[in-house]
């Protein structure tokens, strides 16, 4: 199955190729990320998709492709390739196409995934068998073949397939969960208990899918206080899914189960290995095991999100809007979906639409925090501090007692509260995100510096840093954080020393620059301090900064004493 994806960097030959032309008549082609390529004819045509697949445009590699196959509709490798740019997408035509490669591991899904729909299980599970017994398929073979046999009736057999994967293993937790489902729709609730229990002690933090899915089948199982504890827990998240937990979502799992069928198992064994492998190097995959999901549960909330989050990744916004359009306003997880959504309109800059959507659920769901912290999320990437810091307020308002998790919103507040000059208030928040979560470098590294730019508190502003760099040590911004804190103590070699690693590590931040220039010129190093500060010039310093910096390259720094060193 790896082969269907090769490495990224095989396709800079088909970006090359394409630089000079068109891609042939009858493709409306959008804007891409790279330089466009035309080349005429069914080669052009094939060249442009796989640009466009290298560039996650899954419409236009669609197109392309397509229309390569019309041209040449006998070459193995153009069909190959059309089938997985529709598939991607999401059309139709892949259902053809696989049909014409069967053995291809994709193809044998989907027309697996369609014999189950028709109630061909037994045919579903012989597609099931013939994947190949390595890589991905691998993982993947036994829960197809497992729900394929439920798809039966056969309960026990199915449970057998997945047995000798429960009991040990890097992934039994997953193994178990799938068993735990399939002895649930067979209402052998002990069953589903003990392999549920199975699943909970190998997953250290379940996501929203496995804990819904736990948390209905404990339920079932007659354990609620159980069930409840995971919602509740899932409820204090910061992230998107803590807002299911307090949206009513949870009232639906006692009675309405997350898979139903085997149809849905599979769908669900296809969704549960495209969330794991979410990343650069796998997101076509990961993608269409979500595109196979969808073919069996067209508007399944899990799987639209993990769509739209793969789309997300690769910066098709647009794509992955229209994606989580086609949600079923009745499903629990609609304001996880909708939350979602607004970030996606954040992205596309649709700044009224987004705050709209925003505030209908913070008015439809007066309990829930996440709406109106998004909100402020929103007015703080914007640099609007006035309208972020009400939209917080309201946010921390809803908390009742804070926990752990509750964290960022302190942080965030902060953040706002300081850009605004409220600084004492913001001392504050910043001092409440510790409390609750003390090792927290993020919060050390803004309250610290905060601190050394005001002058304040410089010895434990240099401890509280030097902690932070213990905790993210690759973090350029820390790292400048506590070069500037030793600079400021007049430690200057440490100084340089730290600041040359943050510009190594961020070496397109202006202020990070800014901070090596004075350092280089307190040490005596005039020429290396000019080029610093030029080239913090050039990355466009914020605010009032530029004009300090040109003050600097004219008259070098006044009032900083010049450390001589060797070297």
């Amino acid at each position: 199955m790896a082969s269907i994806f090769p490495p990224r960097r095989l396709w800079l030959l088909a970006a090359a190729l394409l630089s000079a032309c068109a891609a042939g008549e009858g493709v409306e082609r959008p804007a891409l990320r790279g330089a466009a390529p035309e080349v005429t004819g069914a080669f052009g045509s094939y060249l442009a998709g796989r640009y466009a697949t290298n560039e996650a445009d899954t419409k236009y590699a669609a197109d392309s492709l397509l229309q390569a196959l019309r041209r040449d509709p006998n070459e193995p490798e153009v069909v190959q390739r059309a089938f997985i740019a529709t598939l991607l997408d999401g059309r139709s035509e892949a259902a053809r196409l696989a049909r014409v490669i069967p053995n291809e591991p994709l193809a044998a899904m989907l027309l697996a995934g369609q014999d189950a729909q028709a109630g061909r299980y037994e045919r579903a599970e012989q597609r099931f068998r013939s994947l190949p017994n390595q890589g991905l398929a691998a993982l993947l073979k036994p829960l197809l073949v497992a729900w394929a046999q439920q798809g039966r009736g056969q309960t026990d057999a199915a449970l057998a397939t997945l047995r000798p994967l429960t009991e040990s293993g890097r992934q039994r937790g997953i193994y178990a969960l799938h068993g735990a489902m399939i002895a649930d729709i067979a209402d052998r609730p002990r069953d589903a208990e003990r392999l549920v229990r199975v699943a909970l002690a190998d997953s250290a933090t379940p996501n929203l899918g496995l804990t819904r899915t736990m948390a209905g089948i404990l339920m079932r199982a007659g354990q609620p206080a159980e069930a409840e504890a995971l919602l509740d827990r899932l409820g204090r998240g910061q992230d998107d899914a803590g807002l299911f937990a307090d949206t009513g979502g949870r009232e639906a799992l006692a009675t309405r189960r997350v898979v139903a069928s085997a149809t849905e198992g599979i769908a669900e064994a296809y969704l549960a290995l495209a969330t794991a492998l979410r990343g650069p190097q796998a997101g076509e995959f990961s993608l269409a095991l979500v595109r196979l999901a969808l073919q069996l549960r067209p508007r399944y909330g899990p799987a639209l999100l993990a769509g739209a989050e793969a789309l997300g990744d690769e910066s098709q916004y647009q794509a992955a809007l229209a994606l989580l359009e086609r949600a079923d306003p009745a499903d629990p997880l609609a304001p996880v979906l909708a939350l979602r959504r607004a970030g996606l309109l954040d992205r596309l800059d649709k700044l009224t639409e987004a705050e709209g959507e925003l505030r209908r659920l913070a008015a439809q769901y007066p309990r829930a925090f996440q709406p109106v912290a998004r909100l402020g999320d929103l007015y703080r990437g914007r640099q609007n501090w006035a309208a972020a810091i009400p939209a917080y307020d309201a946010a921390i308002g809803r908390l009742g007692v804070p926990a752990v998790t509750h964290w960022p919103l302190f942080y965030a507040r902060g953040i706002a509260l300081e850009r605004a000059k409220r600084w004492p208030e913001a001392e504050a928040d910043f001092q409440r995100a510790l409390s609750l979560s003390p090792e927290q470098p993020l919060v050390l590294n803004y309250l610290a510096y905060s601190w050394v730019e005001l002058g304040q508190n410089l010895p434990e502003a240099r401890r509280m840093l030097e902690r932070a760099v213990e905790l993210r040590p690759n973090d350029g911004n820390i790292a400048d954080s506590l070069g500037w804190a030793l600079f400021k103590l007049g430690d200057i070699p440490g100084a340089v020393r730290w600041l040359e690693k943050a510009v190594e590590l961020e070496s397109q931040s202006s202020v990070i620059n800014d901070h090596l220039g004075d350092a280089y010129w307190a040490q005596g190093r005039r020429r290396e301090a000019l080029f610093q500060w030029r080239r913090a010039l050039v990355l466009g310093p914020e605010g009032d900064e530029g004009p300090k910096i040109e003050g600097k390259i004219a008259n070098g720094l006044a009032g900083q004493p010049v450390v001589e060193t060797r070297r």
